[in-house]
């Protein structure tokens, strides 16, 4: 057993209940509850257990030559984000230029509790013309889950109404917040 599941399995005690299709080079995938920094961490560990490459956008100005390198070993992409463009028509064109491209992003857009998610993940799914990926921090039995490819209709509110079901009565790092 190496390093990562060592930490993972045996000391963090987690587990993970399903898995991504290979297949599917580019989607969205929607990572929540998202209620602590340690969500990250586990993230980090289940891409390296799973031997997958997860991706994730940030400013352009965070790929400069003295932390570039490290951003992009991490999965980052750098968005180039001119006035004239709006933020999910940026993001949507990063997956064209990848051959492989899996977009994690937290719904809820902060660690806070939130009433109704922030809908930029939703339409860059649609805009790029990939699937959605649901992702569950369950901390209460420390169980990671994956769920199917969803494919966005267009029709948001039916879609994030079966997108919500998957997250039902899990609870997050900070269980208030979820």
């Amino acid at each position: 057993m190496g390093l990562t599941k060592f930490i993972y399995f045996k000391l963090l005690g987690w587990k993970i209940d399903g898995d991504f299709d290979r297949s599917i080079k580019k989607s969205v995938l929607i990572v929540a509850p998202h209620t602590s920094n340690m969500d990250f961490l586990l993230s980090v560990l289940v891409r390296r257990i799973l031997k997958l490459q997860i991706n994730f956008v940030g400013k352009k100005e965070l790929f400069n030559p003295l932390w570039g390198w490290y951003f992009k070993w991490m999965g980052g992409a750098a968005l180039n984000r001119d006035r004239s463009e709006n933020k999910v028509q940026a993001i949507a064109n990063v997956f064209s230029e990848h051959q492989e491209f899996r977009l994690a992003i937290a719904p809820e857009g902060t660690r806070k509790k939130v009433s109704t998610w922030k809908t930029g993940y939703y339409y860059i799914a649609l805009t790029a013309n990939v699937p959605i990926i649901s992702v569950r921090l369950d901390y209460q039995n420390k169980v990671m889950g994956i769920s199917e490819p969803f494919y966005p209709t267009g029709d948001i509110k039916a879609d994030e109404l079966k997108l919500r079901t998957f997250y039902k009565g899990i609870k997050g790092k900070v269980p208030s917040w979820s």
